[in-house]
């Protein structure tokens, strides 16, 4: 057994509660992969996740007191991480910013910038999947994507060589998206496809183990 699975939560908040800020590293270590997840499903990118975990981990170690262990520490802490999500969302809608995929087909869905889809994709058992599904969904949609996706053409560029319009472009490229995720989750569960890169995990920990701290 390790150390993030040696305590109970109640036990670790009242130690923390105590003095011992140090074990509050196994909180943030257990429940990266929840709130990862919480915000990926708020359809923040990956970096704007990690932010608002960081966040979300603060926020709970300054309120920890308060937590009066009606309900589970887990679901306490997804509350504040969904709080956080929320507020976010309302702060940029007020912005008349949209949190969404990028114009639908401005950034390639495999891109340098996605690093999360991005190291998805370069597992080679998934990747393996992606062009298993690709190849069963119709053809204008697989061309679509594969000039757009594959081959990093601009929507301009692949209207071009399609004959169709941009705005077609982009309707396909979200049809062939869809199509690929349905064919994707028949052989992996969402968790799995939004699973916590744990190598991102350290950082989450340092930041978050330095603010409490200060």
């Amino acid at each position: 057994m390790n150390q993030t699975d040696r305590y109970s939560e109640p036990e670790i908040i009242e130690r923390i509660l105590h003095g011992e800020k140090a074990l509050y590293e196994i909180i943030v270590r257990r429940f990266n992969p929840y709130l990862y997840k919480i915000g990926r499903s708020y359809n923040y990118t990956h970096e704007d996740t990690q932010d608002l975990m960081q966040d979300t981990f603060v926020d709970a170690y300054k309120n920890l007191s308060q937590f009066e262990q009606r309900s589970s520490f887990k679901t306490w802490i997804i509350r504040i991480m969904m709080n956080n999500c929320y507020r976010k969302k309302e702060k940029l809608s007020f912005k008349n910013e949209q949190i969404q995929e990028p114009d639908d087909s401005s950034m390639p869905m495999f891109s340098d910038r996605n690093t999360e889809t991005e190291r998805v994709v370069h597992n080679r058992e998934l990747g393996n999947i992606i062009e298993h599904a690709l190849s069963k969904i119709p053809f204008e949609y697989r061309m679509a994507f594969s000039l757009r996706e594959i081959n990093g053409l601009n929507v301009t560029e692949a209207a071009e060589l399609l004959n169709i319009s941009e705005a077609n472009v982009k309707v396909r490229l979200n049809r062939a998206k869809a199509m690929l995720r349905n064919e994707i989750e028949k052989e992996y569960t969402a968790s799995e496809l939004f699973e916590f890169n744990l190598i991102y995990c350290n950082a989450i920990v340092e930041y978050v183990m330095k603010k409490i701290n200060e």
